[in-house]
């Protein structure tokens, strides 16, 4: 692909990167399509791509052929490759000679496995936004010779758009998570404050003795605020199974 018709390409392929930052997507799917990007626009044959889990650990999430895909599994379960080092050093590795015992000392096991696949050169590129590195990007040669300087640039320009979408992505999802857990927190308060008002009208006392006698209830019994609460208000738990505050009614004062 070369000339004007490359460069309009490059340009729809950018085009439909950046819609996934404003819209909601599938990760897999994005990865999916930029691993199949990556051998149309660059002077690859192959791609994976690995992206760390909630723990920091790496996993394969797309590749742009099944033998691919598997080379990276062998990678990952022998913790080798210039995938599994670019993410640990978080820079980019390039231009590997796969039949260059010197340049693959690290990990013979992978160039080996490598070579048997089809591969003759490897080149890892990380998906990284400043400090912060999601998983790395492996492109493969089939041929020898060097990869230009401007398939590499361009290569690491699709994985850092991918990098902003797929971080995007997860400050949405933790925004949700959060949020939920805000709104059970809102929500457990208000079941509290309900069951709280049962009590001090069912004892003709005061909304704080109502609530230490309710707080003391659900600690003897190891139930959780919310859990006690919802079920006074409820009915499944009648009020009248919980004991009084200690403190005679006629000395509590009026209720609040």
């Amino acid at each position: 692909m070369i000339g004007m018709a490359r460069e309009q390409r490059l340009a729809e392929i950018f085009v439909e990167l950046a819609d996934s930052l404003i819209d909601d997507f599938d990760v897999i799917d994005l990865l999916q399509r930029l691993s199949a990007r990556c051998v149309e626009l660059l002077d690859v044959q192959a791609a994976g791509i690995m992206l760390s889990d909630g723990r920091g650990e790496l996993q394969v999430v797309a590749a742009s052929d099944e033998r691919t895909h598997l080379l990276e599994l062998f990678a990952l379960q022998h913790d080798q490759g210039p995938c599994v080092e670019c993410f640990r050093t978080r820079e980019p590795k390039t231009n590997i000679d796969l039949t260059d015992a010197a340049a693959t000392a690290g990990w013979p096991g992978f160039a080996a496995r490598a070579q048997e696949t089809g591969y003759l050169v490897t080149h890892a590129l990380p998906l990284r936004l400043r400090q912060r590195i999601v998983g790395a990007l492996n492109l493969f040669q089939s041929r020898p010779g060097m990869l230009a300087q401007s398939d590499i640039t361009l290569g690491q320009a699709l994985a850092d758009v991918a990098t902003v979408a797929i971080l995007q992505q997860r400050t949405l999802e933790q925004a949700h998570v959060e949020n939920s857990q805000l709104q059970s927190v809102l929500t457990s308060r208000v079941l509290i404050e309900q069951a709280k008002g049962v009590l001090a009208e069912r004892w003709g006392a005061s909304v704080d003795l109502a609530f230490t006698a309710f707080h003391a209830y659900a600690r003897e019994h190891r139930l959780g605020l919310a859990e006690l609460a919802r079920e006074i208000v409820d009915g499944s738990r009648h009020a009248a199974a919980i004991p009084p505050p200690e403190t005679p009614i006629q000395e509590m004062g009026p209720s609040r």
